[in-house]
């Protein structure tokens, strides 16, 4: 990943204790530290480490809030969304305790004699607005310049990283905790808000006061990820953690679903999160589609438009079966599994549906635990595995009948849209294809390309075509984003991406003819970056692109962030609303309607 400038004024951080739930969160300072545990950097960043863990207090009892795990089918809507549980450590635990953080001092101190890939560099990975934020409640009445669109009645949500302690060692940016930022929209007012996903993970670190889990991305590195992992799992057997209820961070996707917003990432089952009536946000549980689900499931499940049904995978990196398909119908009944055969554990971010398939990527990032026992990363770019996509029946009741297609030298962490054309034999799966494929998790030479691409794949051939659908000439990296939600799943004109330029900031947004190549940006201006672009259809309109754009943004200069309303047609904008909070740049978002937000569970 690439490096970027950092804000002078932008020094990370204290963790103190907020008044919501006895919670710890995140103040910014604006201040230099004068903390004589810091570290400078180049990027003009300050980050003051946190002190050596120690018990809380001398009896050792620690009360962390645990979301409940729903497990009956109609769990009445006064449900309370947490419960304490208190963990009492006796002198053997104390002991251990003792020793295991010895041992991690230790490690950190040896860690720290090499330098960190930018990949895995704090410094690198939450510098600038990719810094988190303290949670904020609701602030009501925002001033708004422009005029709120008719029809925009309900609350934008977007998912993000934000690491509520500080990184003691390698960190990513996909590696913080889950934050949601909600902006609700009533008769014309607005409010703001942003909360933690009060995921298991979240709520024993946050007892603790210090990060114990292990960061996929950031710390699994070599000899030092094994002695992490080795340590995090003697702290399990003595007692001190728990990760039978999951370690996800639940930051990357959101959808509404059956009346439910779930938060996801896909090391976790999803969290179940309510928007309350006044806009503010409070997890209500580790949501396992009332104990249907057992294993995890991708932050990108897909909720077909016609049928209102949810699709989704789940891969497992480190036993068989690598990969499962499965579906809940629109009352949330889950099929079986259908377990997909894999060669070995692949990186599965993404797929796509059609009006009777699912479209499954088989890539070259690929996992290999092996590499860490010869000091390197586990997450690999296999140059000798051929890219393929799996073409399957949606109602398939096992993997008997999936068509693969190999699609050379093709990684595309995200796919737009995908639709069937019965007339060629073909099904069109539209995505970005991203170059080298693993730049976003290990650190090379090569600039990143990211290729907005049209790639065909023949049914009765069983061959594949790819085209870039805009000129070579006026390349642009065009990542997250998406088409029109009502048209998914079927031939689609139009997508709305972010232009991710300069890597790995967004300039702004284009809106893409998927026929012509014809490209229309929006730019937010100088100093001014934002993120994935939601596009809101005009539930009224048949005209594919009649709707608003929502998206964040933030100006660097005046470190002050704000919502943008953009008209999709001719992309003018409609209206912005300057936030109380700085909104660090994120993952992916959605929309929920008022009237839906009446029937939420």
């Amino acid at each position: 990943m690439a490096t970027f400038t950092a804000s002078p004024s932008n020094t990370w951080i204290n963790t103190k204790s907020s008044s919501r739930t006895n919670s710890s969160s995140i103040l910014l300072n604006k201040k230099r530290s004068t903390s004589k545990n810091t570290i400078s950097c180049s990027l003009q960043t300050t980050l003051p480490f946190p002190k050596k863990y120690q018990p809380q207090s001398t009896n050792t009892t620690t009360t962390t809030l645990i979301p409940t795990r729903e497990t009956k089918p109609n769990l009445p809507s006064n449900t309370k969304p947490l419960h304490k549980q208190e963990q009492k450590w006796n002198l053997l635990q104390q002991a251990a305790a003792t020793a295991l953080d010895f041992v991690e001092t230790t490690l950190i101190k040896q860690e720290s004699k090499h330098p960190l890939p930018k990949t895995s560099d704090p410094r690198v990975q939450i510098a600038g607005n990719f810094a988190p934020v303290p949670e904020h409640p609701v602030t009501q009445n925002l001033p708004i310049t422009g005029k709120i669109p008719k029809g925009i009645d309900g609350v934008y949500l977007r998912n993000g990283a934000n690491p509520l302690h500080e990184p003691v060692a390698g960190h990513h940016f996909f590696d913080g905790d889950g934050m949601v930022h909600a902006v609700k929209f009533t008769n014309g007012s607005v409010s703001y808000s942003c909360r933690f996903t009060e995921t298991h993970r979240l709520a024993q670190e946050k007892a603790l006061g210090r990060p114990v889990f292990p960061k996929a991305i950031g710390e699994l590195h070599g000899h030092s990820g094994i002695a992490r992992l080795m340590l995090y799992y003697a702290r399990s057997l003595c007692g001190l953690v728990d990760g039978t209820h999951g370690m996800g961070v639940a930051n990357a996707g959101l959808v509404y679903f059956n009346n439910r917003l779930l938060a996801m990432s896909e090391d976790d089952i999803p969290y179940h999160v309510r928007v309350t009536p006044n806009g503010d946000l409070t997890t209500v549980c580790r949501y396992d589609f009332n104990d249907q689900l057992k294993s995890t499931m991708i932050a990108h499940p897909k909720v077909d438009p016609v049928d209102k049904n949810l699709y989704a995978l789940s891969y497992d990196v480190v036993q068989k079966p690598y990969l499962k398909y499965f579906r809940f119908d629109s009352n949330g009944v889950k099929s079986p599994d259908v377990e997909i055969p894999l060669a070995e554990p692949t990186m599965m971010h993404d797929f796509a549906i059609t009006e009777n398939f699912v479209v499954v990527p088989d890539q070259q990032v690929v996992f290999k635990l092996g590499e860490m026992i010869r000091g390197g990363s586990p997450v690999v770019y296999d140059k000798e595995k051929v890219s393929r996509f799996g073409v399957l029946s949606k109602n398939a009741e096992n993997a008997s009948e999936m068509k693969w297609i190999d699609a050379p030298e093709c990684f595309c962490f995200h796919l737009w849209n995908a639709w069937e054309e019965p007339e060629n034999d073909e099904v069109v799966v539209i995505g970005s294809c991203m170059t080298p494929a693993d730049s976003i998790f290990n650190e090379c030479d090569e600039s990143l390309k990211s290729v907005l691409s049209e790639i065909r794949l023949n049914l009765k051939t069983g061959k594949s075509t790819r085209r870039a659908i805009i000129e070579e000439s006026e390349h642009m990296n065009l990542e997250a984003g998406m088409v029109n939600k009502n048209k998914l799943g079927r031939k689609t004109q139009f997508a709305y991406l972010a232009l991710a330029e300069p890597w790995p900031k967004v300039s702004g947004f284009a809106k893409v003819d998927l026929f012509s190549g014809e490209v229309k940006k929006y730019i937010y201006g100088e100093n001014r970056f934002g993120g994935e672009p939601l596009f809101l259809p005009n539930e009224d309109s048949e005209n594919e692109d009649d709707g608003y754009i929502l998206t964040f943004v933030h100006d660097e200069k005046e470190w002050k962030s704000e919502i943008q309303i953009v008209n999709a047609v001719n992309l003018k904008l409609e209206a912005s609303i300057p936030l109380p909070s700085r909104v660090p740049y994120g993952f992916h978002g959605t929309f929920i309607h008022s009237k839906e937000l009446e029937k939420q569970e």
